[in-house]
């Protein structure tokens, strides 16, 4: 499970640092306010293995100009040094990852690593990262491609895909997961099969490719593929950067529903989003015991830098961005009928 993120001088961050629940993790705010940066830095700590070194992992997943790392430090004038610290609870205590680096650093080896990288390495962390673009349609030939040629995609494109192409696990799902999977059937009309690099959705009228899908759908596809092959199990995290992308309105319920149980399954979730559905949904339906909490990120009226508030309470949501478009909204729309 992860705690805290801290940033300094990092990416669009002067200085940050977010305490995350257990739970559910929802970012919300205005545009640039680092959103996806949050979940892209936290999920590439997760990724930390023996096979994967933390510096490259952070490049590959930000994909700065000329993949320079040293451009991930906030930009001012001249030299200057920034870093992304990560703490999480482990089986036993707590461990740290904290990445330092310099503007003028080009190369991830460049960076220097601190921390309890031993500790952990031996506690390995599961994680997904589900994108605003689904790749499931594309996914024919792009990991070989991604692997053999330099492609400008963040590795997020390839992780994907590549957790998404697991078999699922052997024996019978448990009563927890065979929930979440049954509601994620209903609410895409079927089940989700691949052949090689393909996937269908196969329904009762037959296999329908999800090049022939919409993509709202082709999303609850791949979430149900990860429950099924056991991706998303307890101790894990799942990243998804905007779940309100390409699907209609009604079928949040159904998602948030999902996301809550995850949580329920001991899943660390963490969203980003603009939508009031989505934030809504959770209002609704979140129970006495979840932990749900809402991040929001803002600009400091005098000094312009990222700040960020949080609170378990919907309405206590500061500054609130979404509600506050969507009051504008309505109170617009009164007045337009008289």
């Amino acid at each position: 499970m992860l705690k805290s993120i801290e940033f300094n001088q990092f990416t669009a961050f002067e200085q940050l640092k977010i305490e995350f629940s257990p739970g559910v993790n929802i970012f919300i705010g205005e545009n640039a306010t680092g959103k996806t940066h949050i979940l892209k830095a936290a999920y590439a700590a997760c990724e930390f293995k023996n096979e994967v070194d933390l510096a490259e992992k952070i490049n590959n997943v930000f994909y700065p100009f000329g993949k320079q790392i040293g451009r991930l430090v906030k930009r001012s004038p001249g030299e200057s040094n920034g870093h992304v610290e990560v703490k999480r609870k482990l089986k036993k205590g707590t461990a740290s990852l904290k990445l330092t680096l310099s503007s003028h650093a080009v190369h991830p080896k460049d960076a220097k690593m601190s921390g309890q990288s031993k500790a952990w390495k031996n506690d390995p962390l599961k994680a997904a990262y589900i994108p605003v673009k689904d790749m499931t349609a594309n996914a024919p030939g792009f990991p070989s491609l991604y692997r053999a040629r330099e492609i400008h995609f963040e590795e997020i494109y390839d992780d994907i895909l590549r957790k998404a192409f697991m078999p699922r696990l052997k024996g019978r799902p448990e009563k927890s997961r065979s929930k979440l999977l049954d509601n994620l059937r209903e609410a895409m009309g079927g089940t989700v099969v691949n052949r090689g690099e393909e996937f269908f959705l196969r329904s009762k009228q037959g296999e329908l490719e999800f090049t022939l899908l919409a993509e709202g759908l082709r999303k609850l596809g791949l979430l149900w593929t990860l429950i099924q092959n056991g991706t998303l199990l307890e101790g894990s995290a799942l990243f998804w950067d905007e779940p309100e992308a390409n699907l209609n309105p009604k079928l949040m319920k159904s998602v948030v529903s999902v996301l809550l149980e995850l949580q329920r399954m001991g899943v660390q979730v963490f969203l980003a989003t603009h939508n009031y559905v989505v934030l809504k949904e959770f209002d609704l339906q979140t129970e006495e015991l979840d932990k749900v909490l809402f991040h929001s990120l803002f600009r400091d009226k005098e000094s312009g830098e990222i700040m960020a508030s949080a609170t378990e309470d919907y309405l206590s949501i500061s500054p609130h961005p979404i509600g506050e478009a969507y009051d504008d909204l309505i109170t617009r729309d009164i007045c337009s009928q008289h």
